[in-house]
């Protein structure tokens, strides 16, 4: 993918601490900062806007509320102690800004971090669900957490309570690495209950947030914080959501980015399960075993990096897919060779086909999708994307 730099390069250190000014605000996401720096220039020129400037980009209360902090002055000293606490901040223009994160439409501001951050060529997957979970979940959470982190790969999670702690902390404990995405500023261990995981974090993975630090959790802040959550994964696992969740809202948002959902069943009278089990019947990826999942998930990676040099299983699909190709008759063979391991909704496919000189209609296209998905030839790896099967 390429990458969107929209706040420009070359930032001198004066701006650095000016752009932490506009960190200090919580209410200030990289959408308003854009538009703040698109009407003033710089970070800078954002301060010395005052309220006046600001009114015209932000509301009232937002503009009050940096004024305060202007006048407080705190935030210059706070800048000065990120060092001595051991708070990194890094900016999109910066080199060592996650990758991953300068690809979904609202790419945050600035990120402060304690430990390290997710590696950008190892992969990477979130694993979320109830904070109130049963002990069929929790010991899901246990088993996906082990088998990733003895096999590198990075879990991404909010260190909540519940599903997301756990399957961090059992990544933890078999050697591997995890990244904790926080509500709150990286210095607050928040839940307290979870201080153990919190320290661990910090010394064998990471701690992760968009709000400087000081700032306590709140109810507003944990949506943001789950696009961050998505956003550095290539995958989303949900274990145990109810039908009307929070942790729904972050595979919304894992969608909108682009990223492959899977979800591991329930019992249809579980109604910790209600949310899961309704996300399989809109065609998510399902989890039968940590080895499935890891094995498709790979496969789904490994094609995403474009690799110069084709793995075994890259050249097995390539080959399979090809044999598969052959037996197809039109139009079906025609929507096939549009689609790739990398899911896309029925409007691209139906663009790319436009483009191509053939023309179908989107209800003939979806009897297709749909034709080719109960055959094998495709899957719906997450609601309304389409990929081709692994199988």
């Amino acid at each position: 993918m390429k990458e969107r730099n929209i706040y420009g390069m070359n930032r001198m250190e004066t701006e650095r601490m000016y752009a932490y000014f506009l960190c200090s605000i919580p209410m200030i996401g990289g959408v308003r900062a854009g538009q703040l720096e698109e009407r003033f220039g710089s970070p800078q020129g954002i301060y010395e806007a005052g309220v006046t400037g600001w009114r015209e980009c932000v509301s009232e209360s937002i503009a009050e509320y940096m004024d305060r902090q202007k006048k407080e002055d705190a935030w210059r000293q706070e800048y000065a102690q990120l060092a001595e606490k051991q708070i990194h901040l890094v900016f999109p223009w910066e080199e060592g800004f996650p990758k991953k994160l300068l690809t979904i439409p609202d790419p945050p501001y600035g990120f402060f971090y304690k430990g390290r951050l997710p590696e950008d060529t190892i992969p990477s997957v979130a694993v979320i669900g109830a904070r109130e979970c049963s002990e069929y979940g929790r010991y899901v959470a246990e088993e996906l957490g082990r088998y990733l982190g003895t096999h590198r790969i990075q879990v991404i999670s909010g260190m909540a309570r519940g599903i997301d702690g756990i399957s961090q902390q059992a990544a933890l404990s078999a050697g591997g690495t995890s990244y904790g995405v926080l509500g709150c500023g990286v210095d607050i261990c928040y839940p307290s209950q979870n201080r153990r995981l919190y320290e661990e974090l910090g010394r064998e993975g990471g701690l992760l947030s968009t709000y400087a630090p000081g700032i306590r959790a709140m109810p507003a802040y944990f949506p943001p914080r789950n696009r961050i959550v998505s956003g550095l994964s290539d995958a989303l696992i949900v274990i145990e959501a109810r039908q009307k969740s929070g942790t729904l809202i972050t595979v919304d948002m894992a969608l909108e980015q682009g990223r492959d959902v899977y979800v591991v069943p329930g019992r249809i009278t579980d109604r910790l399960s209600d949310g899961c089990n309704r996300l399989l019947n809109q065609g998510a990826g399902v989890v039968l075993s940590p080895e499935q999942f890891l094995e498709e998930f790979l496969q789904s990676w490994e094609e995403r990096q474009e690799l110069p040099v084709e793995s075994d299983i890259y050249k097995r699909k390539k080959k399979h897919r090809k044999n598969k190709n052959l037996q197809l008759e039109e139009p079906l063979k025609k929507v096939y060779e549009r689609l790739t391991p990398v899911p896309k909704t029925a409007e691209t496919i139906l663009a790319e086909l436009w483009e191509k000189g053939e023309y179908l209609d989107i209800a003939a296209l979806h009897r297709a999708l749909m034709e080719l998905e109960l055959s094998g030839y495709v899957r719906q790896s997450s609601p309304g994307y389409f990929g081709t099967s692994a199988n």
